[in-house]
């Protein structure tokens, strides 16, 4: 069974920094789609950042390229999200997601893709 557990989510001023971890029990990412989405109250839930954990290959949204990276420790099984500069509209729910397939580059941003999630971690930058 796999299961992911986030962590690191947080309060914080804007144009300040967090990292969220992912850590991936019931199974080894190797070869699979694993990445961040977001959900703000009343929005959808939308991709933030994936990466494929064979080719290396990531893919962020517009909102976020050049604040945000996403990496992994294959040692310890675990994904980050560093997040820098933020900013108020960046509040939200941030869930772990993973797939055990490649990423899809014209589907990475698509919830529906996705067959497994971690419960969330909210984060929360303020003016």
């Amino acid at each position: 069974q796999v299961q992911l557990v986030e962590s690191g989510g947080g309060s914080v001023q804007a144009g300040g920094s967090l990292r969220l971890s992912c850590a991936a029990f019931g199974y080894s990412y190797s070869g699979y789609c694993m990445g961040w989405f977001r959900q703000a109250p009343g929005k959808e839930r939308e991709g933030v950042v994936s990466l494929d954990t064979d080719g290396g290959s990531t893919y962020y949204a517009d909102s976020v390229k050049g604040r945000f990276t996403i990496s992994r420790d294959s040692a310890k099984n675990t994904l980050y999200l560093q997040m820098n500069s933020l900013k108020p509209e960046d509040t939200a729910m941030y869930y772990c997601a993973a797939d055990l397939r490649p990423c899809d580059g014209g589907n990475w941003y698509d919830k529906r893709w996705y067959a497994y999630w971690g419960q969330g971690t909210q984060v929360t930058v303020s003016s």
